[in-house]
């Protein structure tokens, strides 16, 4: 029996629940830490980038719609996928990230547990910034969060995997979707982790990966009118940053500006919180009978 041919993998983008090609039909190459040829990922257009917000906003509606505990219920699906296909993740770490087999594991590790702790989080960020406030008058005022929208996420470049987790979990766990730029030399991951999405009942747009240079498809996402928030998580050139802040600002987007994070650290609730809105309500309690107690 001749030897079997090597099957290599053809990493696409991840976009409306699907895996499409680049539009512009361009790839470049992605290496390993000792400059060694893993595969080819997509090099994401403009176009790719416009479609990704078309999806998103499409989506956008119906994941908000969702009751807190079924995102909750869906984020924790993804951790068990994830479980279940450790061993290519661990492998795909390691050659992004330069790491042993042992410290990759403790990575994929980190970045399950992190799916599951935001998924707990989805049914209970309501009840720290959110709840009854005292008025002068007869009237009930209540403020609840909402998600914000579309955001775009420029994904960690150091941590291929565990900070493209902490950025993109915290943004759909409180109902918005994402365009997510994934790390530009090491994308990898992140596209193996649309496939998993695929198949963990996340409604499809609700997450879209792209991969490419991101000093070529963030700013049109940052000066895009139906993009509502971005994080510059990922954005290292400090000149890029501030041109991003600036298109941003265009249509009043909300923004992440990119800081020092020590992404195996406790995530806290800063990101659950940076992409929600507060709507308040004021409604009459009205009186009842001649002792003017109210309801």
């Amino acid at each position: 029996m001749s030897d079997r041919l090597s099957v290599f993998k053809t990493y696409k983008l991840y976009v409306g629940g699907k895996f499409p090609r680049s539009e512009s039909g361009r790839v470049y190459e992605v290496s390993d830490s000792k400059n060694k040829w893993l595969a080819n990922a997509p090099l994401s257009s403009r176009k790719d980038a416009r479609d990704a917000v078309v999806a998103a906003r499409k989506a956008q509606g119906g994941w908000a719609g969702r009751t807190a505990y079924l995102r909750g219920q869906i984020l924790y699906r993804v951790a068990e996928m994830l479980e279940g296909r450790k061993d290519q993740f661990v492998r795909e770490v390691a050659e992004a990230e330069g790491l042993s087999k042992s410290k990759a594991a403790v990575v994929v590790d980190a970045a399950i547990d992190r799916w599951v702790w935001y998924a707990g989080w989805t049914d209970k960020v309501a009840q720290i910034v959110g709840g009854g406030n005292p008025v002068a008058g007869p009237f009930f005022n209540l403020s609840s969060p909402e998600p914000t929208g579309v955001v775009t996420v420029v994904a960690p470049q150091k941590s291929s995997f565990l900070g493209l987790v902490s950025v993109i979990a915290p943004v759909i766990a409180t109902g918005n979707t994402a365009v997510v730029i994934a790390s530009e030399d090491s994308p990898l991951p992140a596209l193996s982790l649309g496939e998993v999405l695929a198949t963990s009942d996340l409604p499809g747009g609700v997450v879209n990966i792209l991969s490419g240079r991101t000093a070529e498809i963030a700013p049109s996402l940052a000066a895009h009118q139906d993009v509502n928030a971005i994080d510059l998580a990922g954005v290292e050139d400090d000149v890029l940053a501030k041109e991003l802040e600036v298109a941003a600002a265009d249509n009043l987007k909300r923004v992440v500006r990119p800081q020092p994070v020590d992404w195996s650290a406790d995530p806290g609730t800063h990101r659950l919180t940076a992409f929600l809105e507060t709507k308040t309500v004021w409604h009459p309690t009205g009186s009842l009978g001649a002792s003017g107690s109210a309801y």
